[in-house]
């Protein structure tokens, strides 16, 4: 009987994980390569999605769903573009100094939205073409074509200059010559923007910035344990889609005796003890449904099934504990999080598809949904948008719980164990690899 309930679970992960996957095929154009934001018609190419759809190609490949000289070819496509488009202070550009406007438009790669030129999502961006170049190792002149693409793109970013002469980075610019007033001081999803920036070949930041960065954390006791406090799941996840962390800590983590990968399960256990509490009182939340992060809602205040009257946040970073917390969830959490608690995540999902079964479009997880508010059914407000970012976030942490495949392609990639040992991580494989060289 076990046997044939593990069965049946690998095969819907499956299900859903080629579903993710297949986002990246259908909203991808052709001649950039660049991949839209959403499955909304005339979303614009978000290079965060990017950089996460050229790290799925090779969960493709290896899980059968895409031929290596299909996806090389894509991989290809992209990587020329992003080389050959305009590198600018015009307003119109598709980036500056190496880095790349959050939103492009998909079919010319022109600036879309006003948006800004985005330190933590060229690290994104960045990630994927690292992570594509670790996987197309072949001799041949295609994949030698994307590994020495994807080094020029790397070594052209000018994390130096994103400093803007302060001791972190900052999270953005805006032409003519703008930085933006936030930088990135404390534990955030910046962690992987950290590790690139310091272990790139041209224009490295310093291991000071990081001690900066790192001053910034916010830690709490949980239980008697410290906890580093993130409340939306993204924070944690994001990284940890390529940083194989299992007994990695700075020297922060280990000065309290954790490391990322255990923080992680503990944020993962916050959120569910809140859901299982329920301050809020709202419909669904349980042992089984659970799951806040950055999604959107409903703006302003609305009336939910029960009677009561609640004030919605629209786009917002949802967490637990210390909210905000409107009683949207985003039910791609347990998928995300098999890697690092795999029971429940099973148990979530077998929930969701008992109880909330119009959560999938084309197969694919929405954005977010509310069954608190009024409805066609126990979901109630279930958002229209399919998002890239969490398409691509299932795919990669359903690998890592399957094969290791994105961790184990990061941990080739010389930069980035640069960029670790440079941040003062110690532990886990970083040891291993010194053991097995010393």
């Amino acid at each position: 009987m076990r046997e044939s309930t593990e069965n049946i679970e690998r095969f819907q992960v499956d299900r859903l994980q080629q579903a993710a996957f297949a986002y990246f095929l259908e909203h991808s154009d052709p001649a950039t390569g660049l991949i839209a934001d959403t499955a909304l018609p005339g979303a614009p190419a978000s290079i965060a999605a990017t950089g996460f759809g050229l790290s799925c190609y090779p969960v493709g490949v290896e899980r059968g769903w895409l031929t290596r000289s299909d996806a090389a070819r894509r991989v290809l496509t992209l990587l020329r573009f992003l080389d050959q488009s305009p590198q600018s202070r015009h307003r119109q550009a598709t980036g500056y100094r190496g880095f790349y406007y959050h939103f492009l438009d998909l079919r010319t790669g022109e600036r879309a939205w006003q948006s800004e030129l985005s330190t933590v999502d060229t690290a994104l961006l960045i990630a994927g073409c690292l992570t594509a170049a670790a996987y197309f190792s072949g001799r041949d002149a295609d994949e030698c074509e994307i590994r020495a693409l994807a080094h020029r793109l790397y070594a052209r970013v000018d994390w130096r200059w994103a400093l803007n002469r302060g001791d972190t980075l900052t999270m953005g610019w805006r032409p003519p010559g703008h930085f933006l007033k936030h930088r990135w001081r404390g534990y955030s999803e910046a962690l992987l923007l950290y590790v690139l920036a310091l272990g790139a070949p041209e224009h490295a930041i310093e291991p000071a910035h990081y001690a900066a960065f790192a001053e910034g954390h916010d830690w709490i006791s949980v239980a008697g344990e410290i906890h580093l406090h993130a409340a939306p799941l993204f924070i944690h996840l994001f990284p940890q889609a390529w940083l194989d962390l299992r007994g990695l800590g700075d020297r922060t983590m280990r000065e309290r005796g954790t490391d990322y990968f255990e923080n992680t399960r503990r944020a993962i256990a916050l959120q569910r003890d809140h859901a299982r509490s329920n301050p809020g009182g709202f419909a669904g939340y349980g042992e089984h449904l659970w799951g806040l992060s950055a999604c959107h809602a409903p703006r302003g205040r609305q009336r939910l099934r029960d009677g009561r009257w609640q004030r919605f946040f629209g786009y917002a970073n949802r967490g637990a504990p210390f909210g905000p917390d409107d009683g949207t969830l985003v039910p791609w959490a347990a998928l995300a999080c098999l890697p690092f608690e795999p029971e429940a995540a099973h148990a979530a999902l077998t929930h969701m598809a008992a109880g909330y079964p119009r959560l999938l479009n084309k197969g694919r997880f929405a954005g977010g949904f509310n069954p608190s508010l009024g409805g066609g059914g126990p979901e109630g407000w279930i958002d229209e948008r399919v998002v890239g970012l969490d398409q691509g976030l299932v795919v990669m942490m359903i690998e890592n719980w399957r094969s290791g495949l994105a961790w184990t392609l990061a941990r080739t990639v010389p930069a980035i164990r640069l960029g670790l040992k440079r941040a003062g991580f110690d532990g886990g494989w970083l040891r291993e690899r010194d053991g097995a060289c010393g």
